[in-house]
């Protein structure tokens, strides 16, 4: 390898290419974020959005603001870290004040967690979906290799992000805090490691302890974790967290925190405990925040877990940014934020549509000719061989055959429409087929009722089944690709006594596959109710993002989950479309809009 050594560093297979220049694995790709929900939200901030034209499907174009009076919204992003964080360079490199991270320690534990199912709190362990399971394997495949591999992309992205008064600060353990720390100085820079303190990179190395674990006859007890503390520049923001002096001549006084910690781990009677192995106690989060934040800055998490970062954040007053992978994490860091008093204003995230677009192109190559045909045919042809169907040609609408039904493809950038599948439908009873199978991605609101209908009326069997996320994974086989049929729920919105005021009652939530439910969880589940962790309505849906009007939802203390809403009352008569959505307990969400005539 043509490399000449001029410095000390690690190196690792993988590292450098044979032509002996840094490899990296990613490209810097910015792509829109959509906004899939907002939380405590204005009526009056829809009105100013539905002005400008923007609707379900349009993307975040990026906040001017940069405090809470100027209109700044904290963003709940869900995605792949890598490009969120590359997707985020355009409106925050060097704009985000702390960034703490606990990425996985090599154990599948980081994805998995205790669970709790219906009214009487059964607990079940969640495993790993087989998105976080291959970014497992994507993270630990190759083991310490593809790891640094992993992070070094990230700590790269992340020292772009920082403010120059920033700091990042990395949680660790002994499998790879010696690895970590020589990466981190080869990005950061030595710090106080090297012969002058005035220097960027490396500040401290804090020790946590805690007392819960267990013990082995062979070593040392394991009792504590590494945080590595990097400052961007040789100029950073440190506040000293104070604690109580120890010695006798400074009783009752107290002393700057050393750089080991004493805060008790999380015990399983913990009130703030949600379930997930690797859940940091908040009391640790805070002292983390407190010094290395200002109230107003901008804290950021992307491998936000449980929330924990993003609950202390919301609650010492900082603007903050958390992302995670799993969809379950994003749906339990949502419920501890809404259990905050006087919550602000957060908006949930994804790449959405920009994201299957980019793996489109990446996959299959890019639409040069600009008539969309190659790259869609190959996508088409790759979504079906999963599904385990076989292309079907000449026909205007249907891709597909299985068995002796058909199947249409749905786009990669937009939700499957009433219309679509009206056309398919009729296409199908035109050639006497008796079965249609719809995947997509995306799917208009409220389709799933009056085309199930629509269907039988004329003789058809229709399926609507989601395109599963992972399928955008290189390492996606048949085997692993499970297309979901599409859970539906039965609600009514009706009208009170009172003039103007409506309540909405669910009635019914129904996973058309319970056979595909782990058996753990089918044994554990013994109503209807049971699926369902959360609901929420939006009094005036219009086509835009879905704004919390009213929620119910279950906690680790309170299983109970009213299945009326509180009474909603209108400024006066009119039309209203009432969207009720439902999150249940693999965090997955259905929609239904229901409409309703006020006189």
């Amino acid at each position: 390898m043509p490399y000449d050594i001029t410095r000390t560093e690690l190196v690792w297979p993988g590292k450098y290419g044979e032509d002996g220049k840094r490899r990296r694995d990613w490209e810097r790709v910015s792509l829109p974020f959509q906004v899939i929900e907002r939380v405590n939200e204005s009526r009056a901030t829809r009105e100013a959005a539905k002005d400008r034209g923007l609707t379900l499907f349009d993307y975040w174009v990026g906040d001017t603001a940069e405090t809470f009076e100027e209109g700044w919204r904290n963003k709940l992003i869900w995605g792949e870290n890598r490009l969120v964080m590359s997707s985020l360079l355009d409106q925050f490199a060097g704009k985000i004040d702390l960034i703490y991270i606990d990425p996985p320690f090599a154990t599948g534990a980081d994805f998995s967690f205790a669970a709790l199912v219906g009214d009487e709190a059964s607990e079940l362990e969640k495993e790993q979906s087989v998105v976080e399971e291959w970014a497992y394997r994507d993270t630990w495949g190759e083991g310490l290799d593809s790891y640094l591999n992993m992070l070094d992309d990230r700590l790269e992205l992340a020292r772009t992000l920082l403010s120059d008064q920033g700091s990042l600060l990395v949680h660790c353990d002994f499998r790879v805090m010696h690895f970590l720390g020589a990466l981190l100085d080869e990005i950061f820079g030595s710090g106080d490691r090297g012969s002058s303190q005035d220097r960027p990179g490396f500040r401290n190395e804090i020790v946590w302890m805690y007392g819960l674990g267990g013990s082995s006859p062979k070593c040392y007890p394991k009792k504590h974790d590494t945080i590595l503390w990097y400052s961007k520049s040789a100029s950073w923001y440190f506040d000293p967290p104070m604690v109580p002096a120890t010695s006798q001549m400074m009783k009752g006084q107290d002393k700057k925190c050393p750089d080991t910690w004493d805060i008790p781990s999380i015990n399983n009677m913990a009130i703030e405990r949600t379930g997930y192995p690797t859940q940091k106690p908040e009391a640790l989060l805070e002292r983390i925040v407190k010094a290395h934040s200002r109230p107003g800055d901008l804290v950021a998490d992307f491998f936000c877990g449980s929330g924990t970062t993003q609950v202390v954040a919301e609650r010492l007053g900082r603007r903050w940014i958390g992302c995670d992978l799993s969809r379950y994490a994003i749906h339990v860091t949502r419920k501890r934020l809404l259990g905050l008093e006087d919550c602000k204003h957060f908006e949930v995230l994804n790449l959405g549509k920009y994201e299957r677009k980019y793996w489109q192109v990446a996959t299959f190559g890019e639409d040069l000719a600009e008539d969309g045909m190659i790259s869609l045919y190959e996508y088409v042809a790759f979504i079906l061989k999963l599904y385990g169907a076989s292309p079907a040609g000449g026909l205007q609408h249907l891709h597909g055959k299985k068995g002796r039904g058909f199947v249409h493809v749905g786009a990669v950038d937009s939700p499957v429409t009433i219309d679509e599948i009206a056309a398919c439908i009729k296409e199908c009873v035109a050639l006497r087929a008796k079965e249609l199978h719809i995947l997509g991605w995306e799917w208009e609101m409220g389709l799933h009722d009056p085309m199930a209908a629509e269907a039988a009326a004329r003789g058809v069997k229709l399926l609507l089944r989601q395109i599963p996320h992972q399928v955008m994974e290189q390492v996606a086989v048949t085997s692993e690709s499970n297309f979901f049929e599409l859970a539906y729920l039965d609600v009514e919105v009706g009208r009170t006594h009172r003039k103007h005021e409506v309540i909405a009652a669910l009635k019914n939530f129904v996973i058309p596959n319970p056979e595909l439910v782990p058996q753990g969880i089918q044994q554990k589940i013994h109503k209807w109710t049971d699926y369902v962790d959360y609901w929420a309505v939006d009094w005036d849906f219009s086509d835009d993002t879905f704004m919390q009007g009213w929620v119910t939802y279950r906690t680790r203390k309170d299983r109970s989950l009213q299945m009326k809403s509180e009474p909603h009352e209108y400024n006066g008569p009119g039309e209203h479309a009432v969207m009720v959505k439902v999150i249940d307990i693999f965090g997955n969400d259905t929609s239904k809009i229901c409409h309703i005539k006020v006189t």
